[in-house]
């Protein structure tokens, strides 16, 4: 996946629509896109055109006049090429007739790729001729996959990912109990849904530490009635009760024993999370669910081959101390 702008957004969008009308045309008999393979390189020049006009850092007003003037017209430009396309398409399927399943498919697939890009040409207009900010609600990243979110991480080197948040509960022993993809999802709205699902598996669980992420002060006061030791941090300054409750033994000890996560997610990535290669929500979610399988499968062998070490070192050590009593034999 691309950075995704709303011009790179709409090339993709009408790359597929020449694309995909351009099959659709050849399967009826059509030479309407017999040149799609020009079309979309034409399309493409334009997109760079776009690309490479900057907003000036000039001083003068009428510099600053002229390369504003230079932004609009090339992306002005670029949208009318777009826009040429798309007509081009609907043109193209009030011409051809359903016949078939796959046919109603392929022009399901064109007119949904079309609604994408006559979105980011109106957006496009309304963010550089119009100068508009546009809402993130409205925003998309991928014309592909729709679901994906923009994260922003605060990190050094990765302030910003694209995907979908998950998050995932983990026992001390290291196995991942309960997992949750986050659709439009912050972790504090997570937080006790987790909870409630993970003891309807496992009745046993008694205590949980989170990061200051998942703190509000209902999920304060919820999780209390789920479990004896809440391990959530409270955010800002804390008042003397809070700090009472943040210095106890058994709230420190949980806590060290937080980071312990972090080497779980780092093997869901190893164990596939690092990049879905499956399509649309459906198939994230199930890639996910075989990804919590698989480090869990890996997290018991683990375990028993932990155990047939621990087992042969013994019978080393028990060979070694009756050795003596053999030689004096």
């Amino acid at each position: 996946m691309h950075y995704p702008t709303d011009i790179s957004l709409l090339f993709d969008a009408t790359r597929k629509v020449i694309e995909l009308s351009a099959r659709l045309s050849a399967e009826e008999g059509m030479s309407d896109w017999r040149q799609h393979a020009y079309n979309v390189r034409h399309l493409k020049r334009h997109l760079r055109a776009a690309q490479s006009t900057k907003h000036s850092k000039a001083r003068s007003e009428a510099q600053k006049e002229i390369n504003d003037e230079r932004v609009i017209t090339a992306h002005a430009t670029y949208l009318e090429v777009a826009q040429g396309y798309l007509d081009k398409a609907r043109a193209t399927m009030a011409n051809t007739v359903v016949c078939g399943v796959e046919h109603l498919a392929a022009r399901i697939e064109i007119e949904t790729f079309i609604t994408h890009a006559d979105r980011q040409i109106d957006q496009t207009k309304r963010r550089v001729i119009l100068g508009e900010t546009i809402p993130h609600a409205e925003k998309v990243f991928s014309v592909f996959e729709t679901h994906t979110e923009w994260i922003s991480k605060g990190k050094a080197g990765v302030p910003v990912e694209l995907g979908l948040r998950v998050c995932v509960m983990e026992d001390q022993h290291r196995f991942v109990l309960h997992h949750r993809v986050m659709e439009k999802q912050t972790d504090d709205q997570v937080t006790v849904a987790m909870v409630k699902e993970t003891k309807q598996r496992f009745a046993d669980l008694e205590a949980c530490s989170f990061d200051k992420g998942f703190h509000s002060p209902a999920n304060q006061q919820e999780l209390q009635a789920h479990l004896k030791l809440v391990a959530l941090p409270r955010k800002g300054k804390l008042s003397q009760q809070a700090q009472a409750v943040e210095s106890a033994e058994d709230f420190v000890k949980a806590r060290r024993q937080h980071s312990a996560v972090e080497s779980a997610i780092n093997a869901l990535e190893v164990h596939g999370l690092d990049r879905c290669p499956d399509h649309g929500i459906r198939g994230f979610k199930r890639y996910v669910a075989l990804a919590v399988v698989a480090r869990n499968i890996h997290r018991i062998g683990a375990i028993l081959r932990e155990q047939e070490n621990r087992r042969a070192k013994r019978k080393t050590r028990y060979a070694d101390r009756d050795m003596p009593h053999k030689l004096a034999a």
